[in-house]
């Protein structure tokens, strides 16, 4: 508040006294304003082009036209010159930063057009790398032409604007129960791993240097522990971009996935350990710093999560209200997200961390208390916003490599990184998946522990903490900048072009987009519940005990404070049920499909047993049939026409859809409730029996859907 009046005060102070000048009235020397105040904010100075001069809203057009020279009448008299009043005007420097950012995002996104053309080169080259490619040879084309590079990868944009977006539709879609499975095991390669990456990397890479292998610089070894600390962790853009398109089985990719975020913390810990070390010299460094340095651990990622925690919680109880204002809902989750990343943020808190238990605690909340179209658009936002994220990091990663300016070369300091990283990695994993396997029901194999250490990828993070460092402490800055973009470039584009004919030659599972069956799901839950009496039998208080009294505090309190009434109380019989009912109604329409493009005809049929292969005559008979069934209905209920801004409305076929479909759930439990189940269900069907010539070409039963889906 404090700045916004400051800011207003001088935009006032500015239009007093171009008032003043204007009339010609004298102004005292201490009430003068200049041009440029010097208490104008450093933001709002960045937004406004220097042509314009002042911040205020009033004199930006204003104050790039001199004063007009009063005549002897005392009124103005205005200049024409250069031929007058000019129809058209060149306003680059009004709309530079926008028209700029939507150019990149065009180009981007024709390339993704451009890239998906070619079905062979998609499966064998990933789109991340292309985008690099692509970043490599803009960046050259802009170097070349203006012998500089004005484009680069701005860490504040990074953190702030991009990686949020990414992270936001990780988490939010993450699978909780998946997730939650493997916990131990990805908080074990997230903490354990990346510290034993960290400080094995930046001891070793100190060593090398004392055997004279790395140029002969003033680098000490706390240098090469903050480049350890930088370089060691998974990347999760990096990940999602390779991973998503090998299609590793969904145990393999959550493990990965899941080190790739909670390694966050400790990243963010030991970069600011180290760099407070760097500037105040090793020898000032004492013991209790190094305490200090593991309670910062513990409340960055401890304090990462309970932020994201509690904005889970506003965020679901919100939207218990917005029933009246659904088109709202999708803002609200949008808005309280991101503001869990920048709370976690405002606080040196564990961003990443923050935002991902934000979206893992508030999804089952809010996918319940909103409407269906609400779900689609945040699904379908959010995935939109994380894919031109995704393009813009990759392309800029390849356009701040051009500018040579930015980094130095040391071959040695090169490729003694690149070893490391990989056999570190590697033994880390082969290490800890030991270890793990001891607790595990289902142990990690050894083709799952080669694409696990094979899939150790860095990216736009680590090229992000490496360029804000200060070169006055961190005096290897530019060589370290150098190493990071080819640990990047190497583990992006080498390892992610090879990682797919690894995965296909080590025959590892793939993963598989067919949705369990209920009987899978039953059996599921039946399987939790008997795993959770035997360790109550055993007297083991085991995941799945503590799963089970989680299950029951959520449903006797979470629940009933952040679900709406109106699903709290719906039976899970009736979901069920309904779920049935949809995949009956899908498995029906995929029927049709096979039915129309068997025998080509492009009629809609509402049908679901198809026992002979119907003639000429009865494809006319079905059409009629299918005519009647959508004219004939007339609903019962009366709607009240009515607008409201605040919702979207619901067309006519809309509303006769869900009525018929909520009149057969109706029919169809009433049935199952009644003990003459044989007699309604001649009811619920209608047998239609159509003879053909005498010739005979069969009969066709038809089952006639009331509800159309």
């Amino acid at each position: 508040m404090q700045g916004l009046s400051l800011l207003l005060f001088i935009t006032v102070a500015n239009e007093a006294t171009t008032d003043l000048s204007v009339t010609g009235a004298s102004v005292p020397p201490e009430l003068e304003v200049s041009a440029a105040p010097a208490g104008t904010s450093p933001v709002a100075s960045r937004y406004v082009p220097e042509e314009y001069g002042h911040p205020g809203i009033a004199q930006a057009r204003s104050a790039e036209e001199p004063a007009a020279p009063s005549t002897e009448d005392g009124e103005s008299s205005h200049q024409h010159g250069g031929g007058g009043y000019r129809i058209v005007q060149w306003e680059w420097s009004y709309v530079q930063t926008p028209y700029i950012i939507a150019s990149w995002l065009l180009v981007a996104s024709v390339a993704k057009i451009l890239f998906h053309f070619s079905q062979r080169f998609t499966t064998a080259v990933p789109e991340s790398c292309m985008l690099i490619l692509l970043g490599l040879v803009l960046g050259a084309v802009v170097l070349i032409a203006s012998k500089k590079q004005p484009y680069q990868l701005d860490p504040g944009l990074f953190f702030l604007f991009l990686l949020p977006t990414i992270v936001g539709d990780a988490g939010y879609f993450m699978p909780a129960r998946l997730f939650f499975d493997n916990l131990g095991a990805i908080l074990m390669y997230a903490v354990v791993g990346t510290l034993w990456n960290a400080f094995c990397t930046g001891f070793c890479l100190y060593g090398v240097k004392m055997a004279g292998v790395i140029g002969e610089l003033l680098w000490g070894l706390m240098d090469f522990l903050l480049f350890g600390a930088l370089i060691s962790a998974v990347d999760p853009v990096a990940v999602i971009a390779v991973f998503e398109e090998v299609h590793v089985n969904e145990t393999l990719f959550i493990i990965v996935f899941g080190e790739s975020l909670l390694n966050d913390a400790v990243t963010v810990v030991l970069y600011k350990v180290y760099i407070s070390f760097v500037e105040v010299g090793p020898g000032n460094v004492y013991t209790a710093d190094y305490f200090k340095g593991i309670a910062s651990f513990l409340i960055v990622s401890i304090g990462g999560t309970l932020v994201g925690l509690i904005f889970a919680i506003i965020l679901a109880f919100v939207t218990r209200f917005t029933k009246n204002v659904r088109i709202i809902e999708p803002l609200f989750i949008f808005l309280l997200v991101y503001l869990a990343y920048l709370t976690a943020e405002l606080f040196s808190l564990s961003a990443i961390l923050s935002m991902t238990f934000c979206g893992i605690g508030c999804n089952k909340y809010v996918e319940a208390n909103i409407s269906q179209k609400s779900r689609t658009t945040v699904k379908y936002t959010m995935k939109t916003l994380a894919s031109i994220a995704e393009t813009i990091i990759f392309i800029f990663l390849g356009i701040s490599a051009v500018d040579k300016s930015k980094w130095a070369w040391d071959t040695g300091l090169v490729v003694s990184t690149l070893i490391f990283i990989l056999v570190f990695r590697a033994v880390g994993v082969a290490g800890q998946t030991w270890f793990l396997n001891w607790f595990r029901l289902v142990p990690l194999e050894k083709i799952d522990q080669v694409v696990m250490s094979y899939g150790g990828l860095r990216g736009a993070v680590a090229f992000a903490l490496v360029v804000l460092l200060d070169k006055e402490h961190v005096k290897a800055k530019d060589y370290f900048v150098a190493t990071t973009i080819v640990v990047v470039f190497f583990t992006v584009m080498f390892q992610g072009l090879t990682i797919k004919p690894l995965v296909k030659w080590l025959k590892v599972p793939r993963s598989t987009n067919r949705k369990p069956t209920i009987n899978e799901e039953i059996h599921e839950r039946a399987f939790d519940h008997i795993l959770t009496a035997v360790e109550d039998i055993a007297g083991l208080n085991g995941y799945h005990h503590w799963r089970d009294k989680w299950e029951q505090f959520d449903k006797n309190y979470l629940s009933k404070l952040l679900l709406r009434k109106s699903v709290y109380h719906k039976s899970e019989l009736w979901e069920a049920y309904q779920k049935i009912n949809i995949r009956d109604a899908i498995s029906v329409i995929d029927q049709v499909k096979v039915f129309v493009r068997e025998n080509g005809s492009g009629v809609c049929l509402d049908l679901q047993v198809i026992d002979t292969v119907p003639g000429a005559k009865i494809e006319e008979d079905l059409e009629t049939h299918h005519v009647l069934v959508e004219n004939l209905y007339k609903p019962r209920r009366q709607y009240q026409s009515h607008y409201s801004r605040h919702f979207m409305t619901v067309g006519e076929k809309e509303r006769q859809d869900r009525e018929v479909f909520q009149r057969n759930m109706h029919n169809r439990l009433e049935s199952f409730k009644s003990t003459r189940y044989k007699r309604h269900k001649k009811d619920l069907h209608t047998y239609v029996e159509l003879g053909g010539p005498e010739g005979g070409q069969g009969r066709l039963r038809l089952t006639c859907m009331c509800e159309c889906v």
